[in-house]
């Protein structure tokens, strides 16, 4: 009875138990229905809300024009090659066009085309089948000459032309002779020949030259409408000669006139070239003994002989009037030149003369007056010069030249910016070409 009294009694307390819970959650949740009840009673036209619609349309969207399909086009590089025809030419240039063929090799326009020298460069622009879109190459004047086709027809225009300078720097090291340097270094013949004539009056290029030598050249490089021209002139140059810095820059003074000078303004130029001839070697120096080779005896050789192919040029090697054209004795063929009154050159054993050269014109220093030859007492093509003192012939390779006049007072403020930004960039070369050396 006890056990039944207490499970009845704990039974009641459980159910009592569930009953305040219940209402425990009860109260809790009226706040939130309360909430809920509030959003649901606000009227939907207080919240500003529109009903929402759900619409399906079709659009039509606008039409885009199939783009345009650009062709390929190919431009080529040709030379003009001794006995090339327009066909020959057209082939290597990959054009297959027989429009292009038939106006090129018939059209009166297209004449200069077919009378293009050997080595002109032209460029041609062409479509993936080899159809004829343009051909340019440079025509008289250094004018472009531009062949295109419009609406169908072909048509040749002469176009302006559009002229570069460009300044190139070269640096080198002597190994045998000037030239082999140059040719090494990548400078072209024009340049190279103008290197030498620049310090021949101070460097003997037959005798002087030591291997290791150095030179820098700073020169310029001539273009017309981007094709390579001509080589242009020398603006700045070094050349170390067993030690001794020789420097030259060049100055323009007006439109007309221009020189080489070093930075202090002296002239680089002398009075007297050492050598009146290019590309030569002494075949016999002065002496005063020596066994002639036809007179078969011993005698003085006054002047100094340079080996030279039949026809070689002969300059004059400073200004001067011309006192003796014709022949004279052993010196066969020759020409006297005066100069500053107290010098006079000779050169002997000519082939011939400067055309309409006479006696008393003027002539001025580096100016051709004759042709290498072997007339009179010679044995083979070569020239006889010789460098007289007041009527005393001097050894011509080792008597000291005169200095030509140096630059003007009046030039001098212009001059020196120009001298110093020469000077500078060949320092800088000469420093940089010293570190890759080292």
């Amino acid at each position: 009875m006890l056990t039944q009294n207490l499970l009845s009694q704990e039974r009641k307390m459980i159910l009592a138990s569930k009953k305040k819970l219940r209402w425990f959650v009860a109260m809790s949740t009226l706040p939130l229905l309360g909430v809920v009840t509030a959003f649901g009673l606000v009227p939907q036209s207080d919240l500003d809300l529109t009903s929402t619609k759900v619409a399906i349309e079709e659009i039509a969207l606008p039409k885009i024009a199939d783009p345009e399909t650009t062709a390929a086009s190919y431009w080529r590089n040709e030379r003009v090659q001794r006995g090339d025809t327009v066909d020959e030419l057209l082939r290597r240039l990959s054009i297959e066009d027989a429009a292009a063929s038939d106006y090129l090799r018939k059209s009166a326009e297209a004449v200069s085309f077919r009378k293009l020298p050997v080595g002109t460069e032209m460029q041609a622009e062409t479509t993936a089948t080899g159809g004829l879109i343009a051909l340019r190459y440079l025509g008289d004047n250094s004018a472009q000459i531009l062949i295109d086709k419009l609406d169908g027809v072909f048509h040749t225009k002469t176009l302006p032309s559009q002229l570069e300078n460009r300044l190139f720097v070269r640096t080198g090291e002597i190994k045998t002779n000037l030239y082999a340097a140059t040719d090494d270094a990548g400078m072209p013949e024009a340049a190279a020949n103008q290197l030498n004539e620049l310090f021949s009056g101070d460097i003997d290029f037959h005798h002087d030259l030591r291997k290791g030598d150095k030179f820098t050249v700073v020169y310029e490089m001539t273009y017309s409408n981007g094709a390579l021209l001509h080589t242009g002139r020398i603006q700045a140059a070094e050349f170390i000669n067993q030690g001794h810095t020789y420097r030259a820059v060049y100055f323009q003074k007006d439109a007309q006139h221009g020189d080489y000078y070093t930075p202090e303004g002296k002239s680089v130029h002398k009075a007297f070239l050492r050598s009146p001839i290019e590309f030569s070697r002494v075949s016999s120096s002065f002496s005063l003994s020596r066994f002639h080779p036809i007179l078969n005896k011993w005698r003085s050789h006054k002047g100094t002989d340079f080996a030279a192919p039949m026809g070689a040029k002969v300059k004059v090697t400073a200004d001067g009037i011309v006192s003796v054209v014709g022949k004279q004795g052993g010196y066969g063929n020759v020409i006297m030149v005066n100069h500053q009154g107290r010098y006079t050159t000779v050169y002997g054993h000519l082939s011939r003369f400067a055309l309409s050269l006479h006696k008393g014109q003027h002539v001025a220093q580096g100016e051709v007056i004759g042709y290498v030859g072997m007339t009179g007492l010679a044995t083979g093509p070569h020239l006889h010069y010789e460098f007289r003192v007041n009527g005393q012939q001097r050894d011509p390779l080792r008597v000291a030249l005169p200095d030509a006049k140096p630059i003007d007072s009046s030039y001098l403020t212009a001059f020196q910016p120009v001298a110093d930004d020469f000077v500078a960039r060949l320092n800088l070369l000469r420093n940089t070409n010293l570190a890759k050396l080292d």
